[in-house]
């Protein structure tokens, strides 16, 4: 989801700037709405019942595009997660308009005022969204998950399923969730650090006005529940990437650790954010001790998910051992169909393999493909959010030229030097001839353009 949130609008000048300059399409074409309208009469007909599992989905309260039901029960010491992902294979055909339209996006783009959805809204927010108001066609994987958080891949079918309960993050309560629920997302996490997984997920920011009337970045709180509902997510796709390993097939998501200069850069964006670190202690140890609470330690955890050498999806490839270094081990994405492409596709791989059938030729060509027509998706959908968040930071500023702002030099490099400031999640470039990492400095604000979202700084003085 977007990294910035826009209650007040106070960016929509600039946002539609943002969708003119990165061509952010608006709509779909005609053949496009016409073949979705189509597909989304579609009747289930390959599906088991399985309406009777008690299901309910867990999003945030505005979402209507939903991929993910669950229903959790124990079964000895073990628990049995359904996890029931929209079935969009079933609406989309290869070849036809509305899947050459989706590889042309390659995934669903977000921006504060709005989303560019993969797929039209007929198929992604009504006939293959898991919404609580009647049966829907999906793919239903069972996941064992062992009292150590190991996870197993039990089956995989399609399956006719029925949400009874439309949650959301900000408002359900223990009571609405399954008794197990707590326990799983436990299990899975106690594995995360046996493994030395370093996942981060940072609260959200968002625009707020304050007192003066000007404007202030904050962090949204962050909900347990959504921590525990990520644990789902992860533990199926960790059980459905073992299963494509071990038959040499699929497309996972891989990425290097950060390297020792990305590590130093987190620990002078720590110091200049005022929290201790200490040199003997790894950024796996340190990470996890990080409160989201906290907006300093909140804006040093969005730092955290930034330094990585940036995830990217690969095909199987004999002798080459797909890692994922944030979860610490192979890793594939199955769980969001409606707004990323290349899950469809492991669905499909995985639904053969399940059943004792060769995966397709189109799915195999397709992981060829995919690596390719994600990075793009990826790499657009990096772009606009650091365009949203040099509009959100510029707007923050607007009104506040002269005054002066402690930080610190996180790196240099061949553009000069990168600074964050000590008391706003703000990072950004300045001219400060001689400054090494770690150099601390007192700036002043000396320039803000809205329209090309650009703030200027120059330093006043050496506070090291």
């Amino acid at each position: 989801m977007k990294a910035v949130l826009d209650p007040d609008c106070a960016l929509a000048g600039g946002l539609a700037a943002i969708r003119d300059q990165f061509h952010v399409p608006e709509g779909f074409p005609p053949e496009v709405t016409a073949a979705a309208e189509a597909a989304a009469r579609r009747a289930p007909t390959a599906h088991v019942d399985r309406t009777a599992l008690p299901m309910v989905t867990l999003d945030p309260a505005s979402a209507t595009d939903l991929d993910q039901a669950f229903a959790i029960e124990t079964s000895g010491s073990d628990l049995l997660l359904h996890y029931a992902i929209a079935d969009v294979a079933w609406f989309v055909e290869d070849g036809d308009p509305v899947d050459s339209e989706a590889w042309k996006r390659g995934a669903t783009l977000y921006l504060p005022d709005g989303k560019a959805s993969l797929y039209p809204k007929v198929i992604s927010e009504g006939a293959a969204s898991l919404l609580p108001d009647g049966p829907r066609p999906a793919v239903l994987f069972t996941v064992r998950v062992a009292p150590d958080g190991e996870v197993k891949l039990e089956s995989a079918e399609r399956a006719l399923v029925a949400s009874r309960a439309k949650l959301a993050y900000e408002t359900a309560t223990e009571a609405d969730l399954s008794p197990q629920f707590t326990d799983l997302a436990r299990r899975i996490a106690e594995a995360e650090a046996r493994r030395g997984a370093a996942r981060v997920d940072p609260p959200e920011q968002e625009v707020v006005r304050r007192p003066d009337g000007g404007y202030a970045l904050a962090f949204r709180a962050r909900h347990a529940s959504e921590d525990r509902n990520a644990a789902l997510s992860l533990a199926a796709n960790l059980a459905i990437a073992d299963v494509l390993q071990a038959h040499h097939t699929g497309l996972f998501r891989v990425m290097a650790e950060p390297d020792a200069a990305a590590v130093q850069r987190l620990r002078n964006t720590a110091r200049a954010l005022g929290i201790a670190w200490p040199e003997s202690q790894s950024l796996v140890a340190f990470r996890t001790g990080l409160d989201p609470a906290d907006p300093r330690q909140a804006a040093l955890m969005l730092a955290i998910r930034r330094a990585g050498q940036g995830a990217s999806y690969a095909p199987w490839h004999a002798g080459t051992l797909p890692w994922h270094a944030a979860v610490a081990a192979p890793y594939a994405h199955a769980t969001a169909p409606l707004r990323r492409l290349a899950d469809r596709y492991v669905i499909r791989a995985t639904l053969a393999i399940m059943a004792g059938q060769p995966v397709p030729d189109v799915v195999e060509q397709a992981f060829q493909r995919l690596p390719k027509v994600m990075g793009h998706a990826d790499a657009l959908g990096g772009q606009i959010d650091r365009a949203v968040i040099d509009l959100a930071e510029a707007v923050m500023l607007s009104g506040r030229e002269g005054e002066t702002f402690a930080a610190v030099v996180t790196d240099v490099d061949m553009r000069g030097a990168r600074m964050q400031l000590a008391d706003l999640p703000v990072v950004t470039r300045i001219d400060a001839p001689g400054a090494v990492p770690g150099t601390e400095l007192r700036v002043r604000l000396v320039g803000v353009d809205l329209a090309n979202r650009a703030i200027r700084f120059e330093a006043v003085a050496d506070a090291g």
